[in-house]
C-alpha cells in the first residue's frame, strides 16, 4: 500500500524557462454567472444582462457579452493549480490584452508558459516565476493574454504541505474492511 499525501500546486523547483502547463480544467459560462458577477461588481453595462439591449450592440453580434471581469477572473481561476496554487504572492500582472470577446455559452481554457525564474532576493528558500497565460475558448480562440509573477516557495519551505488532517480514529488503511 502507498500512501499518497495531500498536496497541490508545485514549488519553485518545479519550473523552468520554456515550460509550458496545458491547465487540465475547463469552464463554461453561464447567464447567471455572467449575471451575478455584473450585478456584484456594481457594472451597470447592460451588455452584460439584458439580451434585447446587447442584440442592439454590432461588436457582439446580437449576443450577451461577458465581463471581461469575469473573463480574467476565471482564466486566471483555471491556471492557479498547475502556476500558483502555492504562492504566497502575487507581484504584479502586465500587458494585458483582451483579444476576442466572450459570451454566455462559451467554454474557457488556460495555458501558460514560464517565461524566467530566479531566486528571490529578499527571501531566502523562495523564487519568483514569471509567466505568460492566455486563455482560449473551445474554438481555439484566444480571448486574453497576460504577463503574470508570482512568489513561490521552495519545496523545503514546507509551504502546503502537513494541512491535511490526522484521524482520530487511525490511519483509514487500518480502519478499512476489504471483504
Amino acid at each position: 500500500m502507498t500512501m499518497h499525501q495531500a498536496q497541490l500546486g508545485r514549488y519553485f523547483e518545479d519550473f523552468g524557462p520554456g515550460d509550458v502547463f496545458q491547465h487540465p480544467f475547463g469552464r463554461t459560462i453561464s447567464e447567471a454567472d455572467c449575471t451575478w458577477f455584473t450585478l456584484l461588481t456594481c457594472n451597470t453595462n447592460q451588455n452584460h444582462f439584458n439580451s434585447h439591449l446587447a442584440s442592439q450592440n454590432p461588436v457582439s453580434g446580437g449576443r450577451i457579452l461577458v465581463n471581461s471581469g469575469l473573463t480574467i477572473a476565471i482564466v486566471l481561476g483555471l491556471s492557479v493549480i498547475d502556476m500558483s496554487q502555492n504562492a504566497v504572492a502575487n507581484l504584479g500582472m502586465t500587458d494585458l490584452r483582451l483579444t476576442h470577446p466572450v459570451y454566455v455559452g462559451d467554454t474557457l481554457y488556460a495555458e501558460s508558459i514560464c517565461r524566467e525564474v530566479r531566486p528571490s532576493e529578499s527571501r531566502p528558500g523562495f523564487g519568483i516565476v514569471s509567466m505568460t497565460t492566455r486563455g482560449l475558448n473551445q474554438d481555439g480562440d484566444e480571448v486574453l493574454r497576460w504577463e503574470r509573477s508570482v512568489l513561490l516557495p521552495g519545496r523545503q519551505s514546507g509551504i502546503g504541505r502537513g494541512y491535511f488532517p490526522v484521524a482520530k480514529s487511525g490511519p483509514l488503511a487500518e480502519t478499512a474492511d476489504y471483504s
